[in-house]
């Protein structure tokens, strides 16, 4: 019997010797980050106080934000004003590229991304992205024509541009029973929650799913029109019944959170957040009012910013802010007059020159900051020059998607810049700025080429027209005169004939 077991052991013993090594497990693929997308409306640079320490509202959350991840101080909308900015981040290309080469649409224009035209939301979907919209589309939706309207185009209220887009429509041919034919579920998007345009324009209404919560058959007779379109000013028109003004922020804030609860570790998420504040209408509900120092408005950032603190809370509460790149920024610069900065001694656009709509600085010079613990070195800055539109590119890069050639054209991956690994976006030959008033401006490196004299926005004068003898342009050194006080155009003629030809470049490609 003992020889019997000292054979077996012997057995065992050769057994596991001449057994092959047991492989290693192979690492599992990292998962894909989800990725938040937080617009203000109208924000400043200024207004941010990690931006502006001499800022008058406390961006407690925002700052927050910055502390955690990137602050970038060179960051541009592609447009000084709302529609525009929106179509460049979701599709990756400069809108006077589209049919609205200038200006904005209204609540009744039509849908101005062209049906199949690539969108950062139906990139994401080929990656098995859960994608959601909650706030201000202002990218126009196709209502439904009433029948025998087929005419709508020739009908009074109706406003149609050179290139065949409704800008706005005559609301009394719209069938408003029937859901719009175009709209965010068109566009990539899986859940939508959406205000059609900006909260001072009508239709006044939500619409969920691409389908309106209530028709919009009551009447508004508007509200402070005599306010400079400042303080609680919305126009006349169209509203929903029991559609509140003062509830639109707190609903997007309610829309955007269920949106996050509903998500599940096991599929990556999408959330565009575009807020339709803090543009106007200011109003802040009763527990901010009093809580900046720079009026009604001051009081609304500050509601904002709560808004922005309670969705980061829900990231961080659901845990999925570990692995989640949140974006902040504005879709163009502040609403903000120089008698508004007497009154408060507030800059909203800090030491820029002019404010929304303009192709200076503070028209297009936006707060931007991005936060992805683990992968965005916290409590850094970047001065790289960036736009907007560099959205597509970079989730792109981040979820190893290929474009192609037609799609994000004016797209460039700031992925390594997050990264921390160059401090220039590569493939950037410049950055564009388009004015309310179709001026062009260009950067690149330090200069800065205006292709006409005046704002090309609101700010005095808009539009100047040269004498004999003065030059058409303006030149600006960014790095030495930030506030855009002297124009170098007879100075440095090779530099404006150089950024001329690069601006027709840019503009002359077929994209």
């Amino acid at each position: 019997m003992k020889d019997y077991l000292i054979f077996l052991l012997a057995i065992l013993f050769l057994t596991q010797a001449c057994a092959p090594a047991p492989t290693a497990t192979a690492p599992e693929k990292e998962a894909l980050p989800n990725i938040g997308y937080i617009l203000a409306d109208d924000l400043g640079y200024g207004d941010v106080s990690a931006n502006n320490p001499a800022s008058k509202i406390q961006t407690t959350h925002i700052d927050q934000i910055a502390a955690e991840g990137m602050r970038f101080t060179d960051a541009h909308s592609p447009s000084s004003v709302c529609t525009p900015t929106r179509y460049g981040i979701l599709t990756g290309r400069y809108c006077w590229r589209s049919r609205l080469p200038r200006g904005v649409l209204r609540g009744y224009g039509r849908a101005l991304i062209e049906p199949d035209r690539t969108t950062v939301a139906s990139l994401l979907k080929r990656k098995n992205y859960r994608t959601g919209i909650v706030g201000k589309w202002h990218l126009g939706l196709d209502w439904v024509v009433k029948e025998g309207n087929e005419d709508y185009l020739t009908a009074e209220g109706t406003s149609i541009n050179d290139l065949g887009i409704v800008s706005e429509m005559n609301p009394d041919l719209i069938d408003f029973s029937k859901k719009p034919t175009d709209g965010p579920l068109q566009h990539g998007f899986d859940y939508s929650f959406i205000l059609p345009a900006s909260l001072d324009m009508d239709p006044y209404c939500f619409l969920e799913n691409d389908a309106l919560v209530a028709v919009p058959s009551d009447q508004t007779p508007g509200n402070d029109l005599n306010t400079g379109y400042t303080e609680a000013f919305w126009r006349a028109g169209r509203i929903a019944p029991g559609f509140e003004i003062e509830q639109v922020l707190p609903s997007f804030r309610e829309k955007a959170i269920s949106f996050i609860e509903r998500q599940s570790s096991e599929q990556p998420f999408f959330l565009y957040l575009p807020l339709a504040a803090p543009h106007t209408p200011w109003v802040p509900t009763s527990e901010f009012k009093g809580s900046a120092a720079a009026g009604t408005y001051g009081d609304f950032v500050k509601m904002v910013d709560q808004t922005i603190g309670d969705v980061m809370a829900t990231l961080k509460n659901k845990g999925f802010a570990d692995n989640t790149l949140v974006i902040f920024t504005s879709d163009n610069g502040p609403f903000w007059t120089p008698a508004l900065i007497e009154e408060y001694g507030h800059r909203s656009a800090a030491e820029l020159r002019g404010m929304k709509a303009d192709a200076w600085e503070g028209g297009h010079r936006i707060p931007y900051i991005a936060k992805w613990p683990g992968q965005i070195e916290a409590g850094s800055t970047s001065s790289a020059l960036t736009t907007l539109t560099h959205l597509m590119a970079t989730v792109a890069e981040i979820t190893d998607t290929k474009l192609a050639q037609d799609e994000g054209p004016d797209s460039h991956s700031l992925l390594p810049v997050l990264l921390g690994k160059t401090d220039t976006v590569p493939g950037q030959k410049a950055v564009i700025h388009h004015s309310s008033r179709a001026f062009f401006a260009i950067r690149q490196g330090d200069w800065k080429l205006i292709d006409r004299r005046g704002s090309g926005g609101f700010s005095k004068p808009n539009i100047y027209e040269p004498k004999e003898g003065e030059v058409p342009g303006q030149l600006y050194n960014i790095k030495t005169d930030l506030g855009e006080t002297q124009n170098l155009y007879a100075e440095n003629p090779e530099k404006v004939k150089a950024l001329k030809d690069l601006l027709d470049e840019i503009r002359n490609a077929t994209h």
